[in-house]
């Protein structure tokens, strides 16, 4: 499985942005999708995730519940997270991640990882 992550960029504070992930190759084994970020010096962490399959069941961390929506589109083969109300303290690289087996807020759940995408967001 290949994942390509894109739509990151420099935006005010407030403003917002839709990020993509598209994924190529085996994609029939992957149960779950899910977005991650990481600020520089610090770990990598959850943002939201949603499974692939049937009905939408999506989770979200704590800094992102009310400002962002993550979202697919399965015949697109794509997953995206868009974000409202951006603050500074969402700069980061963000990561898109598919799991083959569990919807989850671990990093360690998470088999394959796209190569990130800066957003930078402005005061």
């Amino acid at each position: 499985v290949q994942l390509q992550a894109s739509g990151g960029g420099l935006v005010q504070a407030g403003g917002s942005l839709r990020l993509s992930c598209a994924k190529s190759g085996r994609t029939f084994s992957i149960y779950a999708m899910g977005w991650f970020r990481q600020a520089p010096g610090k770990d990598r962490e959850f943002v939201a995730t949603i499974n692939w399959n049937g009905g939408s069941t999506t989770h979200y961390a704590n800094s992102a519940k009310g400002r962002f929506t993550i979202s697919r589109d399965n015949a697109k083969n794509t997953v995206y997270l868009q974000m409202n109300s951006l603050k500074p303290e969402d700069t980061a690289v963000y990561y898109c991640a598919a799991s083959r087996s569990v919807l989850s807020g671990s990093l360690y759940n998470y088999d394959y990882w796209g190569q990130g995408t800066q957003v930078t967001v402005s005061s």
